[in-house]
């Protein structure tokens, strides 16, 4: 490995692992943690609404949601609620309860036991909420937003996701994409860890806010198809070669929120 390539090594672990806990949970509930506090620190939050999940390691199909009532910087490792399939508490001890139409999204994508969504986030920013009301969705006006192209999916508005029978269309909407528009309603991606997942968070909400900016300033500048879409595989293809796929930025926003509070660690 040469002094440029990124380190892929989990991240450290903490004092506060209960003894029962695999590494490999706490692992995943300690960068769990440190996403909801990135999500925080970035603003993309919406008071206590919005999730980001992760399927358990192990052949179970458990997987992780923040407490419901919480604040996004008062997630931590240690009260990340585990539930199953069905919006069971997995942690009977855990006082928290769980987000209904958390429950619903989330688990219709983690239910497809698909390897590329292990790891699902949701959230209602300002800009992503407003380019889920476009419906030109992104457009290709930038580097970040050629990322996007034929590798977005869409899925309409049916109210508020509080029926199960939504879940199937959901997963439908989403297909093999790593990023979906919930239109009228808000941004969602997906990754085979938590790091992939957040990548294409930001890329998507990035692309978002440069929309909207641009938009309000003058006409937008769209790149050609052919051009937006070398662009695209340029970008894509540049991240997945350099390492695990957003590991790299992930790992340098976890040293942030250390700096920040590393109480998301407890």
């Amino acid at each position: 490995m040469n002094e440029l390539s990124p380190s892929t090594k989990s991240v450290p672990k903490s004092d506060a692992k209960p003894s029962h806990m695999s590494d490999a949970e706490w692992d995943l509930r300690v960068q769990l943690a440190g996403a909801y506090r990135t999500v925080e620190h970035f603003g993309w939050n919406e008071l206590i609404y919005g999730h980001l999940t992760a399927k358990v390691p192990g052949p179970d199909h458990h997987f992780l949601i923040n407490p419901y009532g919480l604040n996004y910087d008062e997630v931590t490792a240690s009260n990340l609620v585990k539930i199953d399939l069905e919006g069971n508490k997995i942690d009977a001890d855990n006082p928290y309860p769980v987000n209904q139409a958390g429950f619903v999204i989330h688990s219709a994508v983690h239910m497809a036991s698909s390897e590329r969504h292990q790891v699902v986030m949701h959230t209602h920013s300002r800009a992503g909420m407003a380019i889920a009301a476009v419906k030109e969705g992104i457009l290709p006006i930038s580097m970040g937003s050629t990322a996007l192209m034929d590798r977005l999916s869409f899925h309409d508005y049916e109210g508020v996701s509080l029926y199960l029978d939504e879940r199937d269309r959901i997963v439908e909407s989403l297909g093999d994409n790593h990023a979906m528009i919930l239109r009228n309603h808000g941004l969602l991606t997906t990754g085979r860890s938590v790091g992939e997942a957040f990548l294409w968070l930001y890329r998507l909400e990035r692309a978002a806010q440069v929309q909207i900016d641009a938009g309000s300033a003058g006409t937008l500048n769209l790149i050609s198809d052919n051009v937006a879409k070398k662009s695209g595989e340029d970008v894509v293809q540049f991240a997945e070669g350099a390492a695990a796929y957003g590991q790299l930025e992930f790992d340098a926003l976890m040293r942030k929120m250390d700096k920040v509070d590393p109480s998301y660690r407890t």
